[in-house]
């Protein structure tokens, strides 16, 4: 999240309101939703939140590319970035498979 902070500082003015506030909730969204799913009480209600986070990882990299695509970064700015929204991603869905697998009696 730090390093999304870091990058859309360099991003021109115009895009405070548009693409990088875009980029900078999805990024932060990532935790959020990964905080408020660990604070549900059942599996079926963390599952939906760590899916959410998931989603919002998939966002982060989508919208790193389109910065790309417009000039407003490198691949080589983003490279770290989507490397660890992937790598968050795939940690995420491994939580969400392990809440499939619980008991459901034990909610």
């Amino acid at each position: 999240m730090k390093e999304v902070y870091e990058l859309t500082k360099k991003f021109p003015q115009e895009e405070i309101f548009g693409l990088t506030s875009q980029l900078r909730r999805a990024s932060t969204s990532v935790l959020a939703n990964l905080a408020e799913g660990f604070g549900k009480f059942t599996f079926a209600d963390k599952a939906a939140k760590f899916v959410i986070s998931r989603g919002e990882c998939t966002e982060t990299e989508a919208l790193l590319f389109i910065s790309v695509e417009v000039g407003f970064a490198t691949q080589q700015d983003i490279q770290k970035i989507t490397s660890t929204a992937r790598t968050t991603g795939k940690m995420l869905s491994g939580l969400i498979a392990s809440m499939k697998n619980r008991n459901p009696s034990r909610q």
